[in-house]
């Protein structure tokens, strides 16, 4: 495959940022299968974010001819005191997670799953911690702790400063010239790239993807213009807010409930979920977009590309109701043969019940 194509897959959406493009073609110039990694906090459910947008990407940089690692970070949950702080729970979360992209049909053998135990029992990982904890400073690491989902001030034990030295080791410990995460873990990726060199180690290219908002109406609402990224970090789809998600095992009826009552202002493309949904997820899955109305309100009509949809919307020419209700639609046919997967795989099947009842007693 030529690098124009892998680097086609590699910035295919929902990838909305490269550091740097130069670094990335140097990059597949000299090595023809590099190393990439995803790292994932086993901590509950599988949504539509962590669940089918990751799955795009692992799809994408495998066609890529990448080395893809799927790093299941179980002592990261374990820090943020996931799922009660109970690591053998949390453990069961990540088989959870595995078995979740297998059922979206990431190719098995072409990913390397990695639970963070095996990293663990090494010294040598606990000596570039503290390589790059001597390098970090507290004010750093503090405004790092948007990737633990925490705001700069929540830091209240020794523990919260851990999180970002050991994910940084972790690119390091597992030989990542590619780190694929989501946008939310950009600053933890920019230390790594950072401190790289200087460590005696490399500069790892870093290829982020979009996250998906929550079905919820953001918690300030317009967004001022100078609390965009702030505001929006805080409304992104969490598995810990269960009203903000479509979960990948959601039944049809859960998923309808779920979408005719999500936030999708009347002619506002920016911040709108459902039209999110329809961007990274419907125009990934399909050529055309059909939404079904009765006459009365125009007849039944297809887009072809998200951007048609987009300007009709803007206009006017959309009801967010008829949109929700063909979306909803449309998830439901994406994620059936999930279903599929855990009614008819028993250990898949038991793995969602421990970790669905471990949610309900919490």
């Amino acid at each position: 495959m030529d690098i124009e194509t892998k680097i086609d897959l590699i910035c295919r959406s929902p990838t909305e940022e490269v550091l740097t493009m130069n670094d990335l073609r140097n990059l597949l110039e000299t090595e023809e299968h590099p190393i990439a990694y995803n790292g994932y906090e086993p901590s509950g459910l599988v949504h539509l974010g962590t669940g089918v947008i990751c799955a795009y990407k692992m799809k994408d940089f495998v066609q890529a001819g990448i080395r893809f690692k799927a790093y299941l970070s179980t002592w990261h949950a374990w820090l943020n005191n996931k799922l009660g702080g109970d690591l053998e729970l949390i453990r069961r979360a990540a088989d959870l997670f595995k078995h979740s992209w297998i059922a979206l049909g990431v190719p098995k053998e072409k990913i390397q799953y990695i639970y963070s135990d095996e990293l663990y029992n090494d010294v040598n990982y606990w000596a570039k911690t503290i390589l790059i904890a001597k390098n970090l400073t507290i004010a750093r690491a503090r405004r790092t702790l948007e990737i633990a989902g925490r705001k700069e001030t929540e830091a209240k034990h020794v523990s919260d400063f851990l999180y970002t030295p050991m994910q940084v080791a972790d690119i390091f410990h597992m030989n990542v010239t590619i780190c694929q995460l989501g946008m939310d873990q950009r600053k933890a990726n920019v230390v790594a790239r950072e401190l790289g060199n200087k460590l005696g180690f490399w500069k790892p290219v870093c290829v982020h993807h979009s996250y998906l908002q929550g079905l919820v109406k953001p918690a300030i609402w317009p967004i001022p213009k100078e609390r965009e990224r702030e505001i929006i970090s805080l409304a992104k789809m969490s598995k810990s807010k269960p009203e903000t998600c479509v979960f990948i095992y959601d039944s049809p009826e859960e998923i309808k409930r779920k979408i005719v009552k999500a936030f999708c202002p009347e002619r506002t493309v920016e911040f709108n979920p459902i039209l999110e949904i329809c961007r990274y997820i419907i125009f990934r899955e399909r050529k055309t977009f059909t939404i079904n109305r009765s006459a009365k309100y125009g007849g039944t009509i297809e887009f072809q590309s998200f951007q048609e949809l987009e300007t009709k919307y803007k206009h006017g020419d959309l009801h967010p109701q008829d949109l929700k209700i063909a979306v909803a639609e449309e998830l439901d046919q994406i994620l059936e043969p999930t279903r599929r997967y855990f009614e008819n795989n028993r250990e898949a099947r038991e793995c969602l019940t421990t970790v669905k009842n471990a949610e309900k007693t919490r």
